[in-house]
């Protein structure tokens, strides 16, 4: 299969237009390192946007950085680093997960909406999203947003791009957000809880005027797996301040009095706090060189652990638990059961599920991606044939 690594927007509206008037297909990537990802895709060539590199603006006092689509992840964080800043939805890598190499890029981060462990309390990929660039379906370059919100269609535009996996066109340049980065952090490690009482335990620290950043519960399965199995024995359930060292430690001080009453009480120092999130959202414990189908489920916060207690009556399924129960990562032991998966989520009033992982023969057989509604099929379908008329996008990808 032929591949293309346009270096500027021009070749790549080239490239576009020609495979456009010939109604051939392009499957549209960043770095691939999600590669296999997605419902199968028939394309003619891959197009690439690993070429278009470099940090085009970034001036930490504005709090914005321009990059092009296939600037390397790495150089963006190194950068932001530099300059006190972060990405504050803690965009996955998903090269361990799915067995792939190459190089993460920006494009492919916002391009599949990625997030992480602060997103139930700092919003999506999407949501730091400001301006895009790009190359539509008849090889037009567009533009959209900028480095302020000021036009709200530009800005809605905007949020259709992020998470539409190449669909819609390929990206070229991305503006987004880039807060302050925190100065320290502390992880409130509670132990002995089981899904339920973790659940309950989670909500309860969200209620509180401590600004926690990070709930997770990693069932006994699980939890011998992260930090080379320095967390206290047991089922864990983590809780992280952020945020300048004085008021870390007085808040961290009063969520370990107000857990204490619930389990048995650890607390984890910055590095290996930030270790820990970084192995949580990067789904650590299932990064084990296997086929074995890998779920991505978003429901309700309350309901995460009866949907995995109600999966267990019916399928082996090893789960654990992110945004505060609302996101749960499921290993199947065989086979990737979406249908019974689907159901439950639909009776315990609704969610997304995502496939990430599984084999070839399984992929073939289970839709990736949740479902839509018919009038939001049909109003994907019109949104895709505004921007893609030839269809030539990743055609099938989100189908």
């Amino acid at each position: 299969m032929n591949e293309f690594h346009p270096t500027t927007e021009a070749e790549a509206a080239s490239i576009i237009s020609d495979h456009a008037a010939r109604g051939a297909a392009l499957a549209v990537v960043g770095g691939n390192t999600r590669s296999g990802f997605g419902n199968a895709v028939a394309a003619e060539a891959v197009l690439s946007s690993r070429g278009l590199v470099g940090i085009v603006a970034y001036n930490p006092g504005e709090m914005v950085m321009t990059a092009r689509a296939g600037t390397p992840v790495a150089e963006i964080e190194a950068a932001l680093a530099e300059g006190g800043q972060m990405m504050t939805f803690e965009p996955m890598d998903h090269r361990a997960l799915m067995a792939t190499e190459g190089e993460p890029t920006i494009g492919g981060i916002f391009a599949a909406n990625i997030s992480g462990p602060r997103r139930f309390v700092s919003g999506a990929a999407r949501d730091s999203l400001l301006g895009v660039r790009f190359v539509n379906g008849r090889g037009e370059i567009a533009k959209a947003g900028g480095r302020v919100m000021k036009n709200v269609t530009g800005l809605d535009l905007v949020k259709l791009t992020a998470g539409s996996h190449g669909t819609l066109g390929l990206l070229t340049e991305v503006t987004f957000r880039v807060p302050p980065r925190p100065k320290t952090e502390e992880t409130i490690v509670v132990t002995g809880l089981n899904d339920a009482e973790a659940a309950r335990a989670m909500a309860a620290a969200m209620a509180l005027p401590l600004e926690v950043s990070g709930a997770a519960h990693l069932p006994l399965t699980v939890g011998w797996s992260f930090l080379d199995g320095k967390l206290p024995r047991g089922e864990a359930t983590v809780l992280r301040i952020e945020g300048l060292a004085g008021s870390v430690w007085v808040r961290a001080e009063k969520l370990t009095a107000a857990m204490s009453r619930l389990g048995t009480v650890a607390r984890l120092g910055v590095d290996d706090s930030r270790r820990l999130w970084r192995e949580i959202r990067d789904v650590k414990p299932y990064c084990d060189g296997t086929t074995r189908p890998i779920w991505r489920v978003s429901v309700a916060p309350g309901t995460g652990h009866q949907l995995v207690a109600a999966l267990r009556l019916e399928a082996g399924v090893d789960a654990y638990y992110d945004w505060q129960g609302g996101l749960v990562w499921m290993r199947m032991e065989a086979e990737p059961e979406g249908d019974v998966l689907r159901r439950y989520i639909h009776a315990l009033g609704g969610g997304h599920a995502t496939l990430l992982r599984a084999t070839p023969a399984h992929r073939a057989t289970t839709l990736a991606f949740q479902p839509q509604p018919e009038a939001v099929a049909l109003l994907s379908a019109r949104v895709k044939e505004k921007f893609d008329p030839a269809g030539i996008f990743n055609p099938g990808k989100m189908a």
